[in-house]
């Protein structure tokens, strides 16, 4: 018998691009330190204006005033709105392909993901557009879990646990692939095989190392 059933994705940084190569972008256009918004985000991580609104506690136009004075009390100018302009990512085709490789071979496909309420884009509220690019990728998930749906967000172990009783499987059953250790932690704690991801290559090479197949990067 197969020791796993499923494997569970997030989606910004793994199926696409990581926002933090934008964010990079964006700080090095302003003048900011790198990984400024990075920084931001770390600062009291539970109940700042980035975990809010994952949680869809607060809309856009209070994310964009929250998130500018976070900013200025760690010395810059930034506001929340031109972080979220530049949060979608681009699809990696490799994974998508490996996505129809692992569901041809009888695996259960799933997606964990930290997104806010509104635009559009990796980390950000599904559009429901079946012509939709992030949306023909969401389609290959039997359950696709939504931080600002759920009213959790990853790293809280609850997030975890309401996608293996959705499937139906124990975490020991499940893979799961996040490129924040932050989030692959909880899941290696409740018996998940987490992969941290660092690259598309490098995490299908690890994927496939575990399941005995050949997920070409």
């Amino acid at each position: 018998m197969r020791q796993f059933a499923a494997v569970i994705f997030d989606f910004g940084g793994v199926i696409t691009a990581s926002p933090f190569e934008a964010f990079n972008v964006l700080e090095e256009e302003r003048g900011l330190p790198h990984d400024f918004v990075r920084t931001v985000n770390a600062t009291n991580p539970h109940d700042n204006a980035w975990a809010k609104f994952e949680r869809a506690e607060i809309d856009g136009k209070m994310f964009d005033v929250l998130f500018e004075a976070e900013a200025e009390a760690l010395g810059h100018r930034l506001e929340g709105r031109a972080v979220l302009a530049v949060l979608s990512g681009a699809i990696r085709p490799a994974m998508v392909s490996a996505l129809d490789l692992l569901k041809a071979e009888g695996y259960r496909l799933a997606c964990i993901t930290n997104n806010v309420p509104s635009g559009h884009g990796a980390g950000m509220a599904r559009s429901g557009d079946s012509k939709d690019a992030y949306e023909q990728v969401f389609a290959r998930f039997e359950y696709v879990i939504e931080s600002s749906k759920a009213g959790v967000r990853k790293p809280d172990p609850r997030i975890y646990q309401m996608m293996c009783e959705q499937l139906g499987l124990e975490p020991a059953d499940c893979i799961y692939l996040d490129d924040l250790g932050i989030n692959c932690k909880p899941a290696a704690q409740l018996g998940m095989h987490a992969i941290k991801v660092t690259s598309g290559v490098q995490a299908l090479t690890d994927l496939g190392a575990v399941l005995g197949l050949d997920l070409p990067g």
